[in-house]
């Protein structure tokens, strides 16, 4: 039996399709997330159609930031739920779970049978999620990809001390007239985020293996400063960016 797993995001759409009986993804595809919450479904839906693997797809479930916008998806499950579902089935000792997203940022324990024990989430501020990172790229003149590869070729860690996005960007500015590279920024930035996480998971019992997920775990300097601060390494999912498609398309059974 396949499922359909469906993740509208703030900035991105992701749409899983899984083989229940051969317990594997068939089908997976992102892009960026339209004015209307259906538009970038239909298109993703489209490649599936075309790609082969939309046939017989048994039952829908859809999560995110813009789950209740999209009427047609037979299920509706919460992201902390996706979340930990996908992230036992990649990785069945994992304990806990960090998820940066577009706009927020989310920290779940699991129990030992992947149930989720406790979550935190910040959905309030934007320091500490991707748009953070966004905001960065955009001031020092270069992509995401291109901001986690300056970082790791910082060479002297400076402070950020602003701890909001608008005051960090003021901060950023004044930075660069002062001389300062944009590598050794770049990292300022993700160690922020690092420690703005680690406060993120004082009030829950985190205990590792830890995994690292959404599509800001795709930066490798930013996990590194993470694993770091938390003294441990993390576990990345072989695309980060489909989590929570992928645990919608587990939980639509």
């Amino acid at each position: 039996m396949k499922t359909l797993g469906i993740d509208i995001g703030s900035r991105n759409t992701k749409i899983v399709i899984f083989d229940h009986d051969k317990h594997e993804i068939v089908f997976s595809a992102w892009q960026a997330t339209q004015i209307s919450a259906t538009g970038a479904v239909d298109e993703l839906l489209q490649k599936a159609q075309k790609a082969g693997a939309a046939e017989d797809i048994a039952v829908s479930c859809v999560t995110g930031y813009g789950r209740k916008m999209y009427t047609q998806a037979d299920i509706i499950k919460s992201e902390i739920s996706c979340h930990a579902a996908a992230c036992y089935f990649l990785f069945p000792m994992a304990r806990t779970v960090i998820d940066i997203g577009g706009q927020d940022s989310k920290i779940i324990t699991l129990n030992a049978d992947g149930s989720v024990k406790d979550f935190v989430m910040n959905d309030k501020c934007a320091a500490g999620t991707g748009r953070f990172l966004e905001m960065t790229a955009m001031r020092l003149e270069c992509d995401l990809d291109e901001l986690s590869r300056l970082a790791s070729e910082s060479d002297l860690e400076i402070p950020l001390s602003s701890t909001c996005v608008v005051f960090a960007e003021t901060e950023i500015i004044g930075l660069l007239a002062t001389g300062n590279t944009v590598a050794n920024i770049a990292r300022a930035v993700n160690m922020s985020i690092a420690r703005r996480i680690y406060t993120q998971m004082a009030p829950l019992i985190c205990e590792p293996p830890i995994v690292f997920t959404g599509g800001v775990a795709q930066g490798a300097d930013l996990a590194f400063c993470i694993g770091r601060m938390l003294a441990t390494d993390l576990l990345i999912p072989p695309d980060p960016e489909i989590t929570g498609a992928l645990g919608a398309a587990l939980l639509a059974i």
